[in-house]
């Protein structure tokens, strides 16, 4: 009875290996095929969200970019006695006014660049005292 088991299980792997090639090339292209088109559109619906909304579901507009931004500014130690402007076009930020320190400038760009939906920032960006 052993025997009759090993020659089963040999023709069995036999079977597997005999397979025409051209099926075993058939069900690798589709798989490949496959695996493209899920990459593809995973790509697609990640830009889409990237663009259009926030990880909380709002949707991303210049005016929210703006807004965000100064929230973040708020309780920044860094940027206290500053006096900053931030415009938003096309999610490209522009800040422009005062800084106290060149640290403070660093940090309102790196700020505006962690901000969701911000594609780029120009910083122009002085230091000095806040003009009153």
């Amino acid at each position: 009875m052993k025997a009759a088991w090993n020659f089963i299980g040999v023709i069995a792997v036999l079977a597997a290996v005999a397979a025409p090639l051209s099926a075993q090339e058939t069900i690798k292209a589709g798989v490949k095929a496959t695996k493209e088109a899920v990459v593809k559109d995973a790509t697609i619906v990640a830009d889409r969200t990237k663009d259009g909304l926030s990880k909380t579901g709002e949707v991303i507009t210049d005016g929210w970019i703006t807004s965000r931004i100064h929230e973040r500014f708020v309780g920044e130690s860094l940027l206290k006695r500053s006096d900053i402007s931030v415009d938003t076009d096309k999610h490209v930020v522009t800040l422009t006014g005062t800084v106290v320190s060149a640290a403070g400038r660093r940090k309102a760009s790196s700020i505006a660049k962690r901000t969701e939906g911000v594609h780029s920032v120009v910083n122009h960006l002085t230091i000095g005292p806040k003009k009153d």
